[in-house]
């Protein structure tokens, strides 16, 4: 499943299909929230303030549409870019043992104290933690600094963190990340398919 950014829509998205492999199926959900003509999860500012009652009826939005429209399926995993890296993150984060793999594309982890109530303790065991790939441009201006610390220190103790950084990519996806997501995606869909 594919989480677009804030300000885009699940269309952009589709650009990354070509990513997931062969025999697996790849959506886009559009969020929720209407900004001018494309759309968002939940309302952001530059600090990546949100109300938590957006985030979880978003969260809501998508976990319906799973119980009712992904039902069956042998595997589920997450990509999100941006703001969908937030709700991909927030997504697993609720319901831990329920996605494969998650990636996070030039986003960020949400900072909330009462979702980090929500969760478990980290496992001890890295091995047990679930996979996570973040590719990102260090330089990357629109996620502050403040967001990326909090982000990879969430990583670094909740997941089998794989971070990779693409100098002068900016804000987007690129070709090399585009590469290291499928090949990411293919190890861990793949190994739960079988």
């Amino acid at each position: 499943m594919f989480f677009h950014g804030y300000g885009s829509s699940e269309q952009r998205m589709a650009e990354l299909f070509d990513a997931v492999p062969a025999n697996a199926t790849a959506v886009a959900l559009r969020g929720g929230l209407e900004i001018g003509k494309d759309y968002g999860w939940f309302l952001l500012d530059y600090f990546l303030t949100h109300d938590f009652s957006e985030v979880l009826s978003a969260t809501q939005r998508v976990y319906h549409w799973i119980d009712t429209e992904a039902r069956g399926y042998k595997s589920i995993s997450l990509v999100g870019f941006s703001q969908g890296m937030a709700m991909a993150s927030t997504l697993q984060r609720l319901r831990p043992r329920q996605f494969t793999c998650v990636a996070g594309l030039s986003g960020f982890v949400l900072s909330n104290e009462l979702l980090a109530m929500t969760e478990d303790a980290p496992h001890e065991d890295p091995a047990q933690r679930p996979p996570y790939f973040w590719g990102r441009d260090v330089d990357d201006v629109v996620i502050n600094p403040d967001a990326v610390e909090h982000s990879r220190s969430w990583l670094e103790g909740h997941t089998r963190l794989t971070a990779r950084t693409y100098p002068y990519m900016g804000h987007r996806v690129g070709a090399e990340e585009k590469v290291d997501l499928k090949v990411f995606l293919s190890h861990y869909v793949k190994a739960a398919a079988t």
